[in-house]
């Protein structure tokens, strides 16, 4: 019989967030700003242990783009599997993460499988450029 995790009140209520803003990658700054505009007392070192257990659970999947950037959390669910492709476009104005799960990228990178012998990791391949709302404010 498999034991399910064990949840803190603090576990608790950061997924209750993660869940809110389900499909946006969100910092720890951006998850103690909430909570403190909120009133809940959760410190930045409570959260950052929260979600490393929440991400080696499955639950939340973590992004590291580049060193210069803060580590951006998503809540996951059961939905792993949908992630396992993800890849990234990065506003170089604002910042913004992207979410990119389109079939013309699959096949870019069944491209550069076959015809370059080199293998793409969806986590880590990340398209650098201007975002919508930024290109619109030029």
């Amino acid at each position: 019989m498999t034991k399910a995790p064990y949840k803190t009140k603090q576990m608790t209520e950061i997924l209750t967030f993660l869940k809110s803003v389900q499909g946006r990658h969100v910092t720890v700054n951006e998850i103690c700003d909430f909570f403190r505009e909120k009133g809940i007392s959760i410190g930045t070192t409570t959260i950052y242990r929260q979600l490393e257990k929440m991400v080696k659970e499955g639950l939340v999947a973590k992004y590291v783009i580049d060193g210069s950037s803060s580590a951006c959390f998503e809540y996951i669910g059961d939905h792993g599997e949908e992630h396992e492709n993800c890849y990234h476009c990065k506003c170089e104005k604002c910042g913004k993460l992207i979410h990119l799960q389109c079939n013309e990228v699959e096949s870019l990178k069944q491209h550069m499988q076959q015809h370059h012998d080199f293998q793409m990791d969806p986590h880590r391949t990340v398209f650098y450029g201007i975002c919508g709302e930024c290109s619109k404010k030029e």
